[in-house]
């Protein structure tokens, strides 16, 4: 049985003690801003991760880019060469490219490599969401589990992963045409936080709306709550856009209503997905209920 890689992108905002742990590569995707471009490293390297969300609150704009073909055929060819198959794990294919460029990427090297086993799947998640798919995949490989095993598996549980989301201000979400104008300038002024999920498609969706931040929080903890669920693989996050009081008050709250059995750990929220967020974003992710909500499917309604 030959060893297998896991890839994934910088969307899956894993930390570089993570990955070690877990044995997880990455391939950057990229974000700009004043005309420069910057790799999304999820180790700040660069741009500091405090420095980055100051840029976003003193008016920056960010706009992002995804991983192109070429990265992923340059990658993936490395990891033949060195007598690898691939499991690529990417962000949800409605909101990132790359999981279509994985399969282009694919496509070109089974022709030159045809004893070659790439297997590709779009986790319909992001940041820890994407982040625990990779673990999964990770703790199954160290259990002896064939790739074609592990792919199953993520293929049937994806749906499983929950996340359940808000932002502290509507003004980023607007910029990245996750939100009309009016909705962005009437939540301001009522300070209404919206609740998002990753729905069925892998879209952000509001499925709730709160008034105020302590009220978000709440509505998270009890999401989370009625979500949860003891089984294999599990792993809990909350993750920040440079929030960490908010972040680990979150972490709090959500332990004391499962009676303090849970083991949070607290991560940072990546370039990528913070570029939309916006600074003050707080979320939580665990394994648990199937995800059901088709935010298309409401939208006809």
């Amino acid at each position: 049985m030959k060893p297998f890689v896991i890839v994934t992108d910088s969307c899956s905002d894993l930390s570089a003690e993570k990955r070690k742990k877990y044995d997880i590569s990455y391939i950057e995707m990229s974000f700009r801003f004043d005309g420069k471009e910057y790799p999304a490293d999820l180790d700040w390297k660069q741009i500091p991760f405090e420095h980055f969300y100051d840029l976003m609150r003193n008016g920056t704009t960010i706009k992002t880019a995804q991983v192109n073909v070429p990265q992923y055929v340059e990658a993936f060819e490395r990891f033949i060469k060195d007598g690898y198959d691939i499991l690529s794990i990417s962000c949800s294919s409605v909101l990132s490219s790359s999981y279509n460029g994985s399969l282009v990427a694919k496509e070109q090297l089974l022709e030159k490599y045809p004893d070659a086993k790439i297997i590709c799947i779009d986790s319909k998640n992001s940041c820890m969401g994407l982040g625990i798919m990779c673990i999964a995949a990770s703790q199954m490989r160290s259990e002896g589990k064939t790739i074609d095993e592990v792919a199953a598996y993520i293929e049937e549980h994806k749906q499983e992963v929950n996340q359940f989301c808000t932002v502290e201000s509507l003004t980023y979400l607007k910029k990245a045409g996750r939100v009309s104008a009016a909705s962005a300038v009437f939540g301001g002024l009522l300070q209404v936080k919206p609740i998002i999920i990753s729905d069925i498609n892998g879209q952000n969706a509001a499925i709730d709306k709160v008034k105020g931040r302590k009220n978000s929080m709440n509505r998270i903890v009890e999401m989370f709550k009625a979500a949860y669920k003891d089984c294999p693989y599990q792993h809990v996050f909350v993750a920040h856009a440079d929030a960490i009081e908010d972040a680990e008050t979150l972490s709090e709250m959500i332990n004391e209503s499962m009676s303090g059995k849970l083991d949070i750990e607290i991560e940072k929220i990546g370039p990528i997905i913070g570029a939309s967020a916006g600074p003050g974003t707080i979320a939580a992710y665990c394994i648990g209920a199937p995800v059901t909500f088709n935010s298309l499917s409401n939208e006809k309604k």
